[in-house]
């Protein structure tokens, strides 16, 4: 075993990994990347199928976000932004205003998505008691929905799996049934329903809207959930229902933001404004961590009091707004005006609509959903009862890509790409030929 390996295996410890199943199956050891490719240390290389946790953008080491990153380092690394400012977090608020709803005024920058989902939280509930209404401290959102890590994220996701051995810690959330197509509840068809399945959350809201504070979603696309893309009729319906009770509409966007459903952010497909738009992952093009929570100026200005009052918000970061992180996402940003990214995506889009149509003939598919850049395949032991595949039985999916130059990581019983914006229609065939090689040699390991 290469030595690298056993130093990893001696002390490290993975994200969402069973560390006894590295001791079986070593991690890989990736040496560099480029584009949506990643090498390892003996020179293979592999499609960097879901962007590296969603984040990638335009593909790895693009040369103008890396000048970029050197420019800044040279002049200015980091400084705490309390009281102090610089170019470079100017700038890009500046133009994060300019591309978001229209509304949406003020940027508050954190590290990550977990951080941009949990100052959106505490903004909500100190706005209503910096309002005069401290009764409104609760949180309404999706069963299927995630939000990241920190405790308060944890508190409105719904994904047991991730949440549950840390309930103690939590604070208590409503959660109402999700926008979920392929197992809806009410038997209905995604043509005819017009979004009946909000009759959840607007019974939530007609009962509890006097100590609600917000409404927290993920827009058109549930990640962790399950990958499950839903109508954008929703998304509106949702954020009617949010302004008719006088709740807050929280949307994180940390997935779906910059580009991966085919507009800059996943809210303008439903001509929505939310209170709160939570940004990360692509933000800095997947080169740095870097988070904004953008807000109205109506919540800010709920902020405003004497110096050393309770109005103020009592929240930051050690690398809150960092030069380098913030030069890396203007960068990024400049080269979705100047290479059309959209226009590409939107091409991507239709073709990856049509080329996964192709695993409908696979028996174990249940279901094939996606969105933009984003396709995902719902695995059932049977196409009739819709009972997933185990999650065990899901990690020979994994092995198989590897075995064909992918990385799948499956969640659930769903297997999903997420590609880089930058992917090209050649190598997205050669992506969708190589998954039914790794899905067929799967099947025929008895799955």
């Amino acid at each position: 075993m290469n030595d690298w390996i056993k130093s990893d295996l001696a002390h490290n410890w993975h994200p969402y990994t069973q560390m006894s199943a590295l001791e079986a199956r070593p991690p890989i050891l990736i040496d560099r990347a480029q584009g949506i490719k990643l090498y390892d240390a003996q020179g293979r290389w592999y499609y960097d199928t879901i962007s590296s946790w969603w984040c990638n953008v335009h593909g790895h080491g693009h040369p103008k976000i890396l000048a970029a990153i050197a420019r800044q380092a040279r002049r200015l690394d980091h400084v705490l932004f309390a009281a102090l400012t610089h170019k470079p977090a100017i700038a890009l608020a500046r133009k994060l205003v300019e591309l978001a709803p229209q509304g949406l005024r003020r940027v508050f920058y954190s590290d990550d998505g977990s951080t941009a989902v949990e100052a959106a939280l505490k903004m909500s509930l100190q706005y209503w008691r910096n309002t005069g209404r401290p009764r409104k401290t609760g949180f309404i959102a999706l069963d299927r929905g995630y939000h990241g890590d920190t405790i308060g994220c944890m508190s409105v996701s719904g994904v047991d799996l991730f949440v549950k051995p840390f309930a103690p810690l939590m604070f208590s959330a409503r959660r109402v049934r999700s926008p979920y197509c392929y197992r809806c509840p009410l038997g209905a068809t995604q043509k005819s329903c017009g979004a009946a399945c909000t009759r959840w959350l607007k019974a939530a809201l007609r009962r509890h809207a006097d100590t609600t504070a917000a409404v927290i979603i993920e827009p058109l696309l549930l990640g962790a959930g399950g990958m499950i893309a839903y109508p954008a009729t929703y998304v509106a319906r949702a954020a009617q229902l949010a302004r008719q009770h006088r709740v807050h509409l929280i949307l994180d966007e940390v997935a779906t933001g910059f580009g991966r459903t085919g507009t800059m952010f996943a809210c303008a497909q439903a001509a929505v404004r939310p209170d709160f738009l939570c940004l990360s992952k692509g933000l800095t093009g997947g080169t740095l961590p870097l988070a904004a929570t953008l807000t109205t100026e109506d919540v800010c200005d709920a902020f405003r009091g004497p110096v050393g009052g309770d109005k103020t918000f009592y929240h930051g970061h050690t690398y809150t707004a960092n030069p380098i992180a913030c030069a890396a996402a203007l960068a990024s940003l400049r080269i979705f005006a100047e290479a059309d990214v959209l226009a590409h995506v939107r091409t991507l889009a239709a073709k990856l609509r049509q080329g996964i149509r192709r695993f409908r003939r696979h028996p174990l598919v249940g279901d094939i959903r996606g969105l933009g850049t984003v396709a995902a395949l719902e695995l059932v032991k049977d196409k009739k009862t819709k009972e997933p595949l185990p999650g065990a039985e899901m990690a020979a999916f994994y092995h198989q890509g590897l075995r064909q130059g992918l990385i799948l990581r499956p969640l659930g019983n769903v297997l999903y790409l997420f590609l880089p914006l930058c992917t090209t229609p050649a190598q997205l065939d050669d992506i969708l030929d190589r998954m039914w090689a790794a899905m067929n040699a799967s099947g025929s390991e008895g799955l």
